[in-house]
């Protein structure tokens, strides 16, 4: 644990957290605890990743947030860290009805779905959109060559 105004953001961190993000941040944070630390380097003495993570807990009023030091051979290595870790989760596929079902079956009205990162008017929106697909008719799949390479692909067919 290191005091709050022990830890530095990096000021080249190129991740923007918005006020509705470090709100629910703070939010899991205050219910659940800390999950993950603030990585700091130990080269530069600057946030490496939690950046998020510290701006909630100032928001929170905490005093004291959980740290870890990591070494880096290099500053492009450790700005590479900083990026990867906002990068690397951007890639991720979200498989929605996996995601829907895991919503329903928490939604028992005593559980706060803030909790999960999603808004309660962002868990309508999204069951509006799985609903909607649902209800769709399935669209004609056709097969297309590239006429200058030849490679051959799916499309799926536009109303």
């Amino acid at each position: 644990m290191l005091p709050i105004g022990d830890v530095v953001p990096n000021p080249r961190n190129p991740n923007q957290h918005g006020d509705k993000q470090l709100r629910l941040l703070a939010k899991i944070i205050r219910k659940q605890g800390w999950r993950a630390p603030i990585t700091i380097s130990k080269r530069s003495g600057l946030v490496v990743t939690g950046h998020g993570r510290l701006a909630a807990a100032k928001i929170l009023g905490l005093r004291e947030v959980p740290v870890d030091y990591q070494s880096f051979a290099s500053d492009a290595e450790e700005w590479a860290h900083m990026v990867a870790d906002n990068r690397i989760a951007e890639l991720a596929d979200l498989r929605i009805p996996a995601l829907k079902d895991l919503l329903i079956e928490m939604d028992s009205g005593d559980f706060d779905m803030d909790l999960t990162g999603f808004e309660e008017s962002d868990i309508e929106t999204l069951m509006q959109e799985v609903q909607a697909k649902t209800n769709r008719a399935p669209e004609a799949e056709a097969e297309k060559k590239c006429p200058k390479c030849g490679l051959v692909f799916v499309v799926e067919a536009t109303k």
